[in-house]
């Protein structure tokens, strides 16, 4: 390697690191918790519109094009992000774990870019690049349309549903559940079903997924939509029904039914769901495969670290 390639390689390492780390700190100082509400609703702006930068770019045929596209889209999303890691560490009474993943995430969407930028210089464009945009795209504009009260009947609707359809679960086991609103009340314990208690966050997710595969036949996609969707949602009523049980029974307090038992059985169900959806739809799998390889293609920012790591 040359020394002006070597140093060009540099130049573009210390973008990856610089250019993230600023928008945090930006995110911080431009999006304070609590936000007002002309913050809430002006941080709409990267949100959306990192969303539809992508959705652009995964449908425009050009490859070279698209790339510019999705690098614009991962790079306006990523700012999105750098605004809410304080947001959630306050607004969850101090989950350091979600705003960690939160700055994590800004870092591995700016690394995204990074590949749209190496696959331009390259003209070398993987596949799953393209699916993860498209499916970031459809997950992104119908779970945040919806969180971010742009149809506020959806919201509640939503809410609604899940907390009558868990009662309704309860019921069929003979535990005497009462919903009042979105709260449902056993054993005298009121619960409250709020927006993430919906599920929805898994099922945009496998949604996005599956609508973004674009050389399966549209039935096994429909198929696999059915088998995931679904399963999803009727084992989020378990979900509710349990964490309500154990919470109402004095069996576990909130934290230990929701933050831990509740949700580690929520992954291993996920990963479940994610396997049998490999065996409808192989081309997910190898798309996935084909994200993780990603670091496999020894760009500037590869090389970096591992000469890096030689020393």
């Amino acid at each position: 390697m040359s020394k002006n390639q070597k140093s060009q390689n540099d130049f573009i390492v210390l973008l990856f690191l610089l250019i993230p780390t600023l928008m945090l700190f930006l995110g911080y100082f431009l999006y304070p918790y609590p936000p007002s509400e002309l913050a809430q609703q002006l941080v709409n702006i990267p949100l959306f519109g990192g969303i539809i930068f992508l959705g652009i770019g995964f449908f425009w045929r050009q490859k070279y094009v698209a790339s510019i596209l999705k690098m614009i889209g991962w790079s306006v999303f990523a700012f999105f992000w750098a605004t809410s890691p304080s947001y959630l560490y306050y607004s969850e009474g101090g989950d350091v774990f979600n705003a960690a993943v939160c700055i994590i995430g800004v870092y591995v969407l700016m690394y995204l870019a990074y590949h749209e930028w190496l696959s331009l210089e390259r003209q070398d464009y993987p596949s799953c690049l393209n699916w993860i945009a498209g499916g970031s795209f459809v997950a992104g504009l119908i779970y945040f349309s919806i969180d971010s009260n742009l149809f506020p009947f959806l919201k509640e609707g939503l809410i609604e549903l899940v907390a009558e359809h868990s009662t309704l679960f309860m019921n069929l086991f003979s535990l005497d559940a009462i919903r009042e609103g979105s709260t449902i009340v056993y054993n005298e314990t009121p619960i409250s079903i709020i927006f993430a208690c919906t599920a929805i966050q898994s099922i945009v997710l496998f949604v996005g997924m599956i609508a973004a595969i674009t050389n399966a036949s549209i039935k096994r996609k429909i198929v696999a939509l059915f088998a995931t969707v679904f399963s999803i949602y009727f084992l989020n009523l378990i979900r509710n029904a349990g964490v309500i049980f154990l919470v109402g029974s004095k069996l576990a307090d909130f934290n230990l039914a929701h933050n831990i038992i509740a949700k580690l059985g929520s992954l291993l169900a996920l990963i479940a769901l994610l396997f049998i959806t490999f065996k409808i739809l192989p081309e997910l799998y190898d798309e996935i495969m084909c994200l993780i390889d990603l670091p496999k293609r020894d760009g500037p920012l590869e090389t970096f670290f591992t000469r890096k790591g030689k020393r």
